[in-house]
């Protein structure tokens, strides 16, 4: 067994530092759910596209386009089968998110600011880069386009991790906690994004009604098994005053999700309500929820595109170049920034390369990208078919990239730990830094 690390009290500190066993055990188990979630994600996008392209693409159309209650329209609940996938499923997914991001708040990497910053500082980077490049190339498009400026912003978590889990099973520790921790910091400024940039025909008089449904939720979830058969209820509630008001549905998950409690680590092993509400829906929300959406969001019809006007067309060049070298540009010139003009350093376990792989890795922008499409430029038209291909294209070459460099990578790690392992047998003392491949 390695010695344990004393605390470091120079004037620099490590970036991507280890943390505690309970965080490690947390992403495990995260990562492990993630893998099947992303392979479930996967496997429905890839049937809405072959069904759309098939022969029997207009019943896909039309089973996208069918309204179950046509007789919602009071509070606006008359929508579609893929909005109420948008709306209603994806609302399971943010609150999911809002439960990592209050744990991460609470117990996890943003609890302290000084290990906060840099997810922080890589995930705003990570964000205006891609908008910045997007801006750039539809500036002088004209027409509607800069719409969609903020399609390339967001990391898909569970496409990312999933890929991550496969691909990287000796990849240190620490890079692996840095790729979670920015995908939630980078989802809470997706969400407010949408919020505030995506929002339509705003009614200021639900949402704060949506207040109180919220407000209960958050008392009766305090008091833990008491009256948890109202939690539902109040949280559809909730849900259906937050659309009436025009912000979209999925912020309620969020607001929702902040308000259950979660036990700060140093209370012991024992889960708080949000750790056990999470490990509760997360099946539901990788396994179902996302995937049903990725199957309404993502059929494309290319039948009858012209395929030369979707390569050159502003938006999709805009949105693939955003995810490809944003993504990365935005992630790795932070964090250098950060190094280079504070005290901070790699941690001796990371190497520059295995960050480039994961910037890459975080160009992957699938759920909430096709997200922010369809309420750029509204569900099936010209401009959101464009960057379904894009937010598509744009997420294989990032993956793709990624997996060159972290495959790579991980089997530099994997001889460290062959090599470790015969040290063990030798003498029984490994030497943890000894064999590090730059």
């Amino acid at each position: 067994m390695t010695a344990p690390r004393t605390p470091h009290h120079g004037r620099s500190h490590r970036l991507f530092s280890r943390t505690s066993w309970p965080e490690a055990r947390f992403l495990a188990d995260v990562l492990r759910t993630e893998t099947v979630g992303g392979g479930l994600l996967l496997f429905g996008a890839i049937a809405a596209l072959v069904w759309a392209n098939s022969p029997w693409g207009d019943a896909y159309t039309a089973l996208t386009k069918w309204v179950p209650w046509p007789g919602g329209s009071a509070l606006h609940l008359d929508l579609t089968l893929a909005k109420w996938a948008a709306d209603g499923l994806l609302a399971i997914f943010f609150f999911v998110v809002g439960l990592e991001l209050k744990r991460e708040f609470v117990a996890g990497e943003l609890r302290d600011p000084r290990r906060a910053a840099l997810p922080v500082i890589a995930a705003v980077g990570g964000m205006a880069m891609p908008a910045l490049i997007y801006v750039a190339v539809n500036l002088t498009a004209g027409g509607d386009s800069l719409r969609g400026w903020a399609i390339p912003t967001a990391t898909d978590i569970a496409f990312a991790l999933a890929v991550l889990a496969v691909i990287g099973s000796h990849l240190p520790q620490g890079l692996r906690a840095f790729l979670l921790t920015l995908a939630v910091v980078d989802d809470l400024f997706a969400i407010t994004i949408i919020a505030v940039f995506y929002t339509d025909n705003f009614s200021l008089l639900p949402l704060l009604g949506a207040l109180v449904p919220i407000a209960v939720f958050g008392f009766l979830v305090q008091r833990r098994r008491t009256w948890w058969w109202a939690l539902i209820p109040l949280a559809a509630v909730a849900w259906t005053l937050v659309h009436a008001s025009g912000v979209h549905a999925t912020v309620a998950g969020v607001l929702l999700g902040f308000t259950v409690p979660v036990l700060h680590g140093k209370e012991g092993d024992r889960h708080g309500l949000a750790e056990h509400l999470e490990h509760r829906l997360r099946p539901v929300s990788a396994g179902f929820a996302v995937p049903v959406f990725a199957f309404f969001a993502a059929g494309v019809s290319l039948r009858t595109a012209d395929l030369a006007a979707v390569v050159t067309d502003p938006i999709v060049i805009g949105v693939v170049a955003g995810l490809v070298l944003g993504k990365m540009i935005g992630i790795l010139g932070s964090t250098f920034l950060l190094a280079r003009f504070t005290r901070a350093e790699l941690d001796r376990d990371i190497t520059w390369s295995d960050l480039l792989g994961v910037a890459l890795l975080a160009g992957i922008g699938f759920t909430v990208s096709l997200l922010i499409g369809e309420l750029a430029f509204g569900t099936g038209s010209a401009a959101d078919d464009n960057v379904k291909a894009a937010v598509l294209s744009g997420s294989v070459v990032s993956a793709l990239l990624a997996t060159v460099v972290l495959v790579r990578r991980n089997a530099a790690y994997r001889r460290i730990a062959e090599t470790e392992r015969m040290d063990a047998d030798h003498d029984g003392v490994p030497d943890v830094y000894q064999h590090r491949e730059g």
